[in-house]
C-alpha cells in the first residue's frame, strides 16, 4: 500500500479559517479562552484576550527582527544602541549614561553591547571633549551605513505583518496601543 505523503505543517500557524464569511477568525488565544470558559465560567477573560494577543505578536515579531538583524551581523538589542545614536542626529554621539537611560539598561549591560559594537567598527568611544571624567558614543560611517539598511530590514518585516490589515485598522490600532502605553505608563 502505498500512502501518500503528509503535508508539512508551516512555522507559522494561520488562523483558522471560518465556514462562513460573516464568522470572525480564530487564532490559538480563542482555544485558550474556550477552555477557561469551561474550567473557570466566572471569570471574564478580557484582558486575556488581549494581552495573550500582543504577547504572541511581540514574541513573533520579536523573533522575525532579530533574523531580519542578523543579516547585519548584529542583535535587537545592538540595533537598538545603534538606532539610538542614528535617531540622536547628527553627530550621532551620546554618552553612555543617555544610551543607558534611553534603551532601559544598567550600565554593565550597556558596557557589553558597545564593547561588541565596537570590535565590529559600529561605534568608537572617545573622551567627552566637555568633560575628562567622561566617554561619548559615535557611530562610525560603518555603523551608519549599516544602521540605516538594518531599519530598512526591520521596517519591511513590521510592514509585511501590518499588511494584514487596512489603513485605517492600523491606525486605530496604533492609536489604541498608545492609550494603553500612556494609561499604564510603560
Amino acid at each position: 500500500m502505498n500512502a501518500s505523503p503528509q503535508p508539512q505543517r508551516s512555522e507559522r500557524s494561520e488562523p483558522d479559517r471560518p465556514e462562513r464569511p460573516d464568522q470572525p477568525l480564530r487564532d490559538p488565544v480563542d482555544a485558550i479562552i474556550d477552555q477557561w470558559a469551561v474550567a473557570r465560567p466566572d471569570l471574564d477573560t478580557t484582558a486575556m484576550e488581549v494581552f495573550g494577543r500582543v504577547y504572541r505578536l511581540s514574541r513573533s515579531l520579536g523573533d522575525r527582527m532579530e533574523k531580519a538583524y542578523a543579516r547585519f551581523g548584529i542583535s535587537r538589542g545592538e540595533f537598538d544602541v545603534l538606532a539610538t545614536l542614528r535617531r540622536s542626529g547628527e553627530p550621532y554621539t551620546l554618552s553612555p549614561r543617555q544610551l543607558s537611560a534611553t534603551l532601559m539598561l544598567t550600565t554593565g549591560g550597556m558596557t557589553g553591547r558597545l564593547d561588541k559594537l565596537e570590535r565590529a567598527d559600529l561605534l568608537r568611544r572617545s573622551p567627552d571633549p566637555h568633560d575628562r571624567r567622561a566617554l561619548q558614543v559615535t557611530l562610525t560611517d560603518e555603523g551608519l551605513r549599516l544602521t540605516d539598511e538594518a531599519v530598512a530590514a526591520g521596517l519591511a518585516v513590521q510592514t509585511e505583518a501590518l499588511s494584514h490589515l487596512d489603513e485605517e485598522q492600523t491606525g486605530q490600532l496604533a492609536d489604541l496601543l498608545r492609550t494603553l502605553v500612556v494609561g499604564t505608563g510603560a
